[in-house]
């Protein structure tokens, strides 16, 4: 009887093969070989769709990549992003004003590194949107440059997305995301790192947040940029893919009650489970930048968000299953949010559907 096989890591710190597949796909098999035993990923899983590898033995898995190829974007432009870049394009950003004036550096840094794929910063009505434009491998339709545009596309949209989180101090939820591609087997990968709202085949793969994030503070300190450079940019993957503070732990304890059709817990029931006093709780939040209020407040935007999407519940049902006292108050909440109502927000992402 043949031993049972290793159980998969929890999906909250695994990512699919399928990003393992790309990322491998411009070395030799020599290479290939000896990157995957870096990161301590078995080669028999490049074979199994559904196989899942721990975030940390990917995230050796980039950094062994681009030691082969002295490339941190995985051979994907026709330029290299040579090994140290990311580094030293993070020294940069750390020392800006604003979270804005930041995010144009980085954009501008990237502009620098690549010649076949960019990102642009555009705000409108309260809402910044990161677009990406890739002319990589232009005119050619095959499996291996459909591949490398989205892989691409992934990897620019990680290390934007974990650098701006990086940059606010917090994890800054996406309002959308467009992928400018079909959608792909590991499509419940985008949902868990990047938004649950996802439209595939669009025009250009772009990102959107709340405008608000621009105008913070950065909030990066000499020890923190010690740290978070140690180990760049796997530490911009893990930041994107692993919950890491308490403020994310907070969040997820607070999501999963409303999946269940439960009340928010309360900050005392989150210490409790937390196995903090609410004051320790309180005061390790503030020290992310968080508080319980805002936390839930962005848990349950979010859940909104997407069950508008979706479409099956109405306005009235949504606001009891978030917790609302009553509709009025779920209306003056989401238009905090967004500057919309509800059942307009919604009208507007089916008009966008229907015209993509």
């Amino acid at each position: 009887m043949p031993p049972a096989a290793p159980p998969l890591p929890p999906p909250d710190r695994s990512v699919s093969i399928a990003f393992v597949r790309s990322a491998v796909r411009a070395l030799d098999a020599a290479q290939c070989a000896a990157a995957l035993a870096e990161a301590a990923i078995d080669p028999a899983l490049l074979a199994q769709p559904a196989a899942r590898v721990p975030a940390e033995a990917f995230a050796r898995l980039w950094m062994a990549v681009a030691r082969q190829l002295d490339d941190e974007f995985f051979g994907l432009d026709a330029r290299r992003m040579k090994v140290g870049t990311f580094a030293m394009l993070c020294q940069v950003l750390a020392g800006q004003p604003t979270v804005a004036s930041a995010l144009k550096w980085a954009l501008r840094g990237f502009g620098l590194c690549f010649d076949d794929i960019a990102a642009t910063l555009r705000v409108a009505g309260g809402t910044a949107t990161l677009a990406l434009d890739n002319r990589i491998a232009p005119g050619r339709d095959d499996a291996d440059a459909r591949d490398a545009r989205r892989f691409a596309d992934e990897t620019l949209l990680i290390m934007l997305h974990g650098l701006l989180c990086w940059l606010a101090g917090r994890r800054v939820p996406l309002t959308r995301l467009d992928w400018g591609h079909p959608q792909p087997a590991h499509a419940d990968e985008y949902r868990r790192m990047f938004s649950p709202l996802q439209r595939y085949g669009q025009p250009a793969t772009a990102v959107l947040f709340d405008a608000r994030v621009l105008d913070a503070a950065v909030h990066v300190t000499p020890a923190s940029l010690k740290a978070f450079l140690r180990d760049a940019p796997q530490s911009v993957f893990l930041k994107q893919v692993v919950a890491g503070g308490l403020g994310d732990r907070v969040r997820r304890q607070c999501r999963q009650a409303l999946d269940r059709g439960e009340a928010a817990p309360t900050l005392a029931a989150l210490a409790r489970a937390l196995g903090l006093s609410p004051a320790t709780l309180r005061r390790r939040l503030e020290d992310e930048g968080a508080s319980w209020g805002r936390l839930k407040d962005e848990v349950r935007r979010d859940l909104a968000l997407q069950h508008l999407a979706e479409g099956r519940l109405s306005v009235g049902e949504i606001a009891a299953r978030l917790g609302f006292e009553d509709a009025s108050t779920f209306y003056r909440a989401f238009r905090k949010w967004t500057g919309c109502a509800p059942g307009a927000w919604r009208a507007q992402q089916q008009a966008a559907a229907a015209a993509g």
